[in-house]
């Protein structure tokens, strides 16, 4: 799963970038200073994997990962190619979900591009620049899937059919994702680039003082999400820097002295699951316990098919238990002793937290 980083230059977001990959750059205080996109691979944290471990003396543990890509601040008139914008624009659309950092902190010594902070202005900046460039990408599309559907092109008939009612609300300065669209709709516009029907989670960049309660600008960034069916968290890019650099057995106590429970990563890694409708499972064994990230709704064919490919393939059935029945019970064996090992078949809705183990034969 992959995710960029987007939000106008100077809001915080290489440095927020920096903080949750703990790659340790420093950003520069001026527009442009990623020009390529770094991109790093971020643990998602999961306790239940600990437990398990407690339980499953094993060489390694491995949580999920999030892949993120930090891309370069888009300023007002990056659809034409302001500010490098086209360049930047391409690496958003090969993400799944979209971060957009917002400033929600007030700071004279760091200066706004648009020379005040107002989170809902810079909000609307990113989305019609984004609008802008699926406008131009989705009338070039267009023009071409019409011309085949006048010729019966039967692929070209449905994606017309999807792709004009897109087109009115990007028209009208709408980002696509405000369109109510099936699955199959929706797969449709993502697989043919478009940046706006991509699921957005807005990051409030919000100073020390209001990390653990937020401010003004948060609330009125969090209403705009929720009226937009979108996400919103609140995370403090300074505080986030200095925890990827302490010790992991001093960074409880120093969240605990500002007021916080938790690092700013646990709080994106969920809200990105959970704007993607993604669940974990877990395989546990002598050589590795690890976690694994699949979609709600996934059976296990398709949860094995994150393995590899032969799993899915070649998919005979699923022993699963839960966390619950290992705590209880202690291992495997003696879960399977108690009755309580589960053999699933191809119809398996695979559940959050499932422990599982795959026959398969290719």
């Amino acid at each position: 799963m992959k995710a960029g980083i987007v939000g106008l230059p100077n809001v915080g977001k290489s440095t927020l970038f920096n903080a949750l990959t703990a790659a340790g750059a420093e950003s520069a205080n001026y527009p442009f200073c990623t020009i390529e996109p770094n991109v790093g691979i971020v643990p998602v944290p999961d306790p239940r994997l600990e437990r398990i471990h407690a339980h499953v003396k094993t060489q390694k543990v491995l949580p999920a990962t999030v892949e993120i890509v930090d891309i370069a601040g888009l300023v007002r008139g990056a659809s034409r190619g302001e500010g490098l914008g086209n360049q930047f624009l391409g690496h958003i659309r090969n993400v799944d979900a979209v971060l957009h950092v917002v400033r929600c902190f007030d700071d004279d010594d760091i200066t706004h591009v648009d020379g005040s902070v107002d989170p809902l202005r810079d909000i609307d900046t990113i989305d019609t620049e984004l609008v802008y460039a699926d406008l131009d990408s989705m009338e070039r599309q267009l023009d071409k899937l019409r011309k085949k559907a006048r010729g019966g092109d039967k692929e070209s008939i449905a994606k017309v059919a999807v792709f004009e009612p897109a087109m009115a609300l990007l028209e009208a300065g709408t980002p696509m994702r405000a369109g109510d669209w099936d699955a199959q709709q929706q797969r449709t516009l993502s697989q043919a680039g478009f940046i706006t029907v991509k699921p957005v989670l807005y990051l409030c960049n919000v100073d020390e003082d209001a990390a653990a309660t937020g401010n003004a600008h948060t609330e009125a960034v969090a209403a705009h999400a929720a009226a937009q069916g979108a996400g919103a968290v609140i995370v403090c890019a300074q505080i986030e820097a200095e925890v990827s650099e302490l010790d992991p057995a001093d960074r409880t106590d120093f969240l605990a002295d500002l007021g916080l429970t938790e690092p700013g990563l646990h709080k994106v890694a969920r809200g990105v699951y959970s704007l993607l409708g993604l669940q974990t499972y877990f395989t546990a064994g002598e050589k590795e316990i690890r976690a694994w990230t699949i979609r709600v709704g996934d059976t296990g064919p398709q949860a094995a098919g994150v393995i590899h490919s032969d799993f899915e393939r070649g998919f005979i059935r699923a022993n699963v238990y839960t966390l619950a029945d290992l705590d209880a019970h202690g291992s495997e064996a003696a879960i399977k002793a108690a009755g309580k090992l589960r053999s699933e078949g191809k119809e398996y809705v695979v559940r959050d937290g499932d422990i599982m183990h795959f026959l398969f034969n290719v």
